[in-house]
């Protein structure tokens, strides 16, 4: 392993680069932006230039931050990190002037930084923005250092006292060295890294086998980077597989199990009761995948004999009827129709439980805990009748007594079961919602952890599939969830980063608490306004599906600001606010405003609005 290459820019007296001498395996590159002359006439300055180039170092003179790769050849340009200490443009210079100077130096290191390096930089108390600044300036009056790095591709991964009385020798000099110093108290290093650039998110055909016959289908454009991602494959370290594990492992000590998982298929044919068409992905098949009309209607047979009476409560009259075209596949937003065709097939073994993992896909409302997709673990199996109560009980303690040993977050979790009948359709997460038009429910299981995401699971019951004897149960968990508030992950959108970082953080087979590589990400308010057509209720929920498409999910929040109906023509006016920002990217300005654009082009094109 060579030298860790370490630039500093901006040095004053060179007291903080001396106090990097004879650091083992470091070689120091330290530069200011005053000629040689001028530099050796600070105090204590000549001393230390004189110490560093003893020390093997090399000091360099009138270097502009802003224009780094014109001072070093191709070979030398990696550096491990880069210092900048208390930039300043100098004399009466503004927080506008500044901010253009931190974006410059950004642009500029990215062009000779290591790809792992890191940037540290020192400002003042106050200056920064962030939260971490004690007490914290109004935004427009600060430096807005996370959202001047975002534009130049690099993210807050670390912030802490910039301790000066701990840097032996350190004396803080003013502007160019001026004989006025900065005020280092309350000063914050702020350390900034790379971001994985923003996604590409170019058409993607999927090919699967369905039945005996291999299809393809155009993968809809929210989900592009989110199929097939393996997260419960038997090689994966991802923490939703270490929880499904944990809990097969758990049950498998306590009932007899048989566990599904690979030969599930992601699609579903035909109507599904109960569930508003708008929440599902429906899919379109290649044209010389589409079925023959006698394979259509002996497929339709199967998956409305999987939807039994017992299972449905129809909130939609056109699904109640069967108008759905019977060509049309969804991308499975439950796995209910898996299950239940094991029940038809008579592979289900009382007294065993039957365990069912893998993703499944629904739209929703935009918020940290609404997943478009995420891993369900569904249990099933069949008991006496009059013995489900104290059945499910058991099944309920024994995934309470794993959650219990897996929980990191310092808080002991308690999971509770709560009556359906109790609670408010307003009170449930999307999870519990959707859950609800797919059948009756008799209990949601409950994480007491956090309110918004605290429906973890339900279970519901049927009497009338197997025979009059038997009850059966069904027990579905939603382990991204379980993994977020396990692991203290308050976005789900971190669940399914392509950032390296994130999977470090979690050995094989184990749950850890999420310490966040992106702190204070900027974040960019737009609204829209626009006329819906006329007697034409609107889809909120296509809405949000939109801009989580258009934005590869950067959109965190959509609220309604305003409605308004105009006199005469009855016209109605909607207004929303998105809120845009990242939880693991660099998201710039200009990049969140080109979003907005193309949002606006989209829901006028799709949803047939006017914009105003």
């Amino acid at each position: 392993m060579g030298l860790r290459r370490v630039l500093l820019l901006g040095e004053g007296n060179f007291s903080f680069a001396a106090s990097l001498c004879g650091v083992a395996g470091t070689h120091v590159v330290a530069t200011c932006y005053e000629s040689e002359e001028d530099a050796s006439r600070c105090g204590g300055a000549a001393r230390n230039i004189q110490r560093l180039r003893e020390s093997g170092a090399e000091v360099m003179f009138s270097v502009d931050c802003t224009k780094l790769k014109d001072y070093f050849l191709a070979g030398t340009r990696e550096f491990d990190c880069i210092y900048f200490n208390f930039p300043h443009c100098g004399r009466k210079a503004g927080v506008v002037k500044n901010r253009e100077l931190l974006a410059h130096f950004f642009h500029s290191s990215a062009e000779v930084l290591a790809e792992e390096g890191e940037i540290h930089v020192a400002l003042c108390n106050g200056q920064g923005g962030t939260p971490a600044d004690q007490p914290r300036r109004e935004w427009h009056n600060s430096w807005q250092i996370v959202a001047v790095a975002a534009g130049a591709g690099f993210i807050l991964s670390d912030v802490h006292p910039f301790k000066a009385e701990t840097i032996h020798g350190y004396k803080c000099t003013g502007y160019r060295s001026q004989d006025k110093s900065f005020c280092v108290e309350g000063a914050l290093n702020h350390i900034f890294t790379r971001s994985t650039p923003l996604l590409c998110l170019t058409p993607l055909s999927c090919r699967i086998q369905l039945e005996s016959q291999n299809i393809s289908f155009q993968v809809p454009q929210v989900l592009v980077d989110k199929i097939n991602r393996g997260f419960l494959a038997p090689n994966s370290n991802h923490p939703v597989r270490t929880v499904k594990e944990k809990l097969t492992a758990g049950l498998s000590q306590a009932f007899p199990l048989q566990s599904t998982d690979s030969c599930l298929s992601l699609l579903h044919q035909g109507h599904l009761h109960g569930v508003c068409p708008s929440r599902v992905f429906w899919i379109t098949l290649s044209p010389e995948d589409t079925p023959s009309t006698e394979e259509t209607s002996h497929r339709l047979a199967n998956a409305v004999l999987f939807s039994r009476v017992d299972f449905c409560q129809d909130t939609d009259k056109s699904v109640q009827e069967g108008r759905h075209s019977p060509n049309q596949f969804c991308l499975r937003p439950s796995l209910l129709p898996h299950a239940q065709a094991i029940i038809q097939e008579g592979d289900l073994l009382p007294g065993t439980l039957h365990v069912l993992s893998g993703p499944v896909f629904r739209k929703c409302h935009i918020s940290p805990h609404s997943l478009p997709v995420f891993h369900e673990m569904l249990i099933v199996f069949a008991v006496n009748r009059g013995t489900e109560s104290s059945c499910i009980q058991m099944l309920v303690n024994n995934i309470k007594t794993t959650i219990h040993s897996l929980h990191q977050t310092g808080i002991n979790p308690n999971i509770s079961l709560q009556e359906a009948t109790s609670c408010e359709t307003t009170e449930l997460n999307d999870f519990a919602a959707f859950e609800s038009q797919l059948s009756n429910i008799k209990y949601f299981m409950c994480m007491d952890m956090d309110p918004a995401g605290s429906c973890v699971g339900i279970i519901r019951t049927s009497h009338e599939l197997i025979s009059s004897e038997l009850v059966l149960v069904f027990a579905s968990l939603n382990l991204d969830l379980l993994a977020m508030l396990l692991c203290g992950i308050s976005d789900w959108r971190m669940l399914w980063t392509w950032d390296t970082r994130f999977l470090q953080q979690f050995p094989r087979g184990e749950l850890r608490l999420f310490k966040s590589f992106s702190l204070y990400p900027p974040s960019y308010v737009h609204d829209v306004s626009f006329w819906v057509p006329h007697g034409e209720p609107f889809d909120e929920v296509a809405f949000h599906t939109i801009a989580r498409g258009v934005s590869g999910e950067m959109v965190i929040s959509i609220q309604l600001r305003d409605t308004f109906q105009q006199v005469g023509t009855g016209r109605s006016s909607l207004c929303y606010r998105l809120t845009f920002q990242s939880c693991d990217r660099a998201l710039s300005c200009r990049e969140a405003a080109e979003m907005q654009l193309r949002f606006r082009e989209e829901i006028q094109q799709h949803l047939g609005v006017t914009l105003r």
